[in-house]
């Protein structure tokens, strides 16, 4: 199956689903509009070029429900591919490093040169592979994890008892409740830390 915005790009993939008869199902659509796993059976592996403005929520929304593939494969920008692979201390680490680690393993296969495309575009590209984690790497709720990242990473050059001060806490206490020195920064977690973080903060506010 296809999904695939572009009517330009419609009667090409319309000419191959007739040269190969019951091989490939073309869609009309948005994929920011379409779920995947009700037009299709499973096993599902996602094999897509992404359109790169549109690239990491259509990749969280996917990961959102990582029992339903087996894999995806994406070409993405560059600079995002490294961001899903990148390391605590590194400079590309973030927090969409940690909630796609947290729920998958991610490598990078392979770089494009922006002169394999025409017209050529001003970044390089990246093949992608992800493998949806059949239990996420540690115990944590999204929604929290979310909450605690985007404050973490939001200031990520100050340390976490001044970031994580937005989210109304006594933040040392959050901190000591995770074993998370409270001189560290973001980018110093690891994704099991950022979780044991979630953890604590939804402790009871007396414990707090």
């Amino acid at each position: 199956m296809a999904i695939e915005r572009d009517r330009r790009c419609l009667a090409a993939l319309d000419e191959l689903a007739v040269a190969y008869p019951g091989r490939l199902d073309v869609v009309a659509g948005d994929a920011l509009e379409l779920d995947p796993a009700r037009l299709s059976e499973p096993p599902r592996k996602i094999v897509a070029n992404l359109p790169y403005n549109i690239a990491t929520p259509l990749l969280l929304g996917w990961l959102d429900r990582t029992e339903d593939y087996e894999s995806l494969t994406l070409m993405l920008q560059r600079e995002v591919a490294e961001r899903l692979i990148a390391s605590p201390r590194s400079k590309s680490y973030g927090r969409l490093s940690v909630l796609v680690q947290w729920l998958a393993e991610t490598r990078i296969l392979f770089h494009v040169p922006a002169r394999a495309f025409v017209p050529a575009p001003k970044v390089t590209s990246s093949v992608v592979a992800i493998l949806p984690r059949a239990e996420p790497l540690a115990p944590a709720r999204r929604p929290t994890l979310e909450r605690i990242t985007a404050a973490a990473f939001g200031q990520r050059r100050k340390m976490l008892r001044t970031s994580l001060k937005p989210l109304g806490f006594a933040v040392d206490t959050l901190l000591a409740c995770a074993g998370v020195p409270p001189t560290a920064r973001a980018e110093e977690l690891t994704v099991a830390e950022f979780c044991a973080l979630a953890r604590a903060l939804e402790e009871p506010p007396s414990s707090v």
